[in-house]
């Protein structure tokens, strides 16, 4: 195809996603609107398959494999299929402070564009599959659906996550959750404390041993937790206490070392106060996200085609996201995880950036990643070295963190 050709196809993904704006926007705000936490997105799950069905041309399969999952798929089988992931699940208290509602006004604004561009190509095998993940915030809806084999008809996966900056991959971090349950015994707190065992004393010497622990650990890993229950009165002495922590390491390899020494932190406190533990690790654990060059290099071309600016390569070096359960699909089938400024300085997970991912303000931004998005999988599905080369990426770093390929440091 020549550049002539696909520019026109470009610019007929971006006619499509300005004209679709006054009901994506308004899709967007419904889900803002009525936070859902993860695995109740009930009505963000019935209006995102509501949105597909009134378009006509999807096959729309709701609480797939999960409640709150759906599929949307366009185009034959057989061929290419390009996978469009949506998040919309919010926060406690402060709702969509993560954007996850303009995550899913993305992944559906890009998947119709990109519909309408092979539209214009009948002979190419392309199908466009927009998959519904609930859970990101707490459970990895992700990861529930890879064990059930949902990423595996897919070549390749899109999304992007609202950010303060324009950056076409940010490092983050593999997770792992523990519940620490301590158990000792009641007593009167002042008649005879001597009687009784103290589960909060567990709780505060864990707290304290894990923030000893944080000098011997390497400046990227990240240990930070909250006691849940300490007590009910303070002239009883606690028979339970309960604490929550998340552990992360920029590599899934190192996880383990880090949830041994904070296990061994956990044990000890129980045993210097005489309590029985108990330690809950999550049945999901988040992969770090395996960036893919080959789509990185696309998406910065196709947004600075935009009018995004991309932060420095320096400041990507120095920046750590979070964590995500498209890390763990990231290992199963290649992808990109771009961010993408919504108009505000303000900080994820504070009530400040809720009120940003219900601004109208945002709403250009995310309308723009949803153009580069559907640029990006266009590139790719109709340049078979680009695919190819995707492909190799992959690999390549699949066996990279696993320590298995050796890199040439030789000047």
């Amino acid at each position: 195809m020549g550049s002539g050709e696909l520019a026109g196809l470009k610019a007929l993904l971006s006619q499509v996603v300005e004209g679709a704006a006054g009901k994506l926007s308004a899709l967007s705000h419904q889900i803002w609107s009525q936070p859902e936490l993860a695995y109740q997105e009930r009505r963000a799950h019935d209006a995102l398959c509501s949105f597909f069905q009134a378009e006509g041309g999807w096959q729309v399969k709701p609480q797939y494999h999960l409640d709150t999952a759906f599929r949307a798929d366009w185009g034959p089988e057989g061929g290419l299929t390009v996978g469009v992931l949506c998040e919309y699940d919010a926060l406690p208290e402060i709702g969509h402070a993560c954007g996850h509602n303009l995550i899913a006004e993305v992944g559906v604004a890009s998947s119709l564009a990109l519909k309408a561009a092979l539209e214009t190509l009948p002979d190419l095998k392309v199908r466009v599959s927009v998959i519904g993940t609930p859970a990101e915030e707490a459970g990895g809806g992700k990861i529930d659906l890879i064990q059930v084999g949902v990423f595996n008809d897919l070549d390749f996966v899109l999304m992007a996550h609202p950010s303060q900056e324009d950056a076409s991959h940010l490092p983050d971090l593999a997770l792992n959750e523990v519940t620490v349950k301590y158990f000792g015994k009641a007593t009167h707190a002042a008649g005879y404390p001597w009687e009784g065992v103290n589960a909060l004393d567990a709780a505060v010497l864990a707290y304290t041993n894990l923030s000893v622990l944080r000098q011997q650990l390497r400046p990227d890993w990240r240990v930070h937790g909250i006691i849940k229950h300490g007590g009910v009165k303070p002239n009883i002495i606690p028979s339970y206490s309960e604490l929550m922590f998340f552990l992360r390491t920029p590599k899934y390899k190192d996880l383990g070392t880090l949830c041994e020494k904070a296990t061994q932190c956990f044990k000890a406190a129980g045993l210097a106060t005489g309590c029985q533990v108990e330690l809950e690790f999550a049945k999901n654990v988040f992969y770090n996200v395996l960036p893919n060059e080959t789509l990185q290099h696309l998406y910065e071309v196709n947004g600075r085609s935009l009018g995004m600016e991309f932060i420095t390569d320096d400041k990507i070096q120095n920046t750590l996201s979070g964590s995500t359960d498209f890390g763990n699909v990231s290992f199963v089938v290649p992808g990109i995880h771009p961010f993408f400024y919504i108009g505000t300085s303000a900080l994820n997970h504070s009530v400040e950036y809720t009120e940003a991912t219900g601004s109208k303000e945002a709403q250009y931004y995310t309308l723009r990643t949803a153009k580069a998005l559907a640029m990006t999988a266009l590139d790719v599905v109709l340049n078979p070295n680009l695919l190819q080369q995707m492909k190799k990426d992959f690999e390549k770093d699949k066996l990279r963190e696993e320590g298995t390929v050796q890199v040439n440091t030789s000047l």
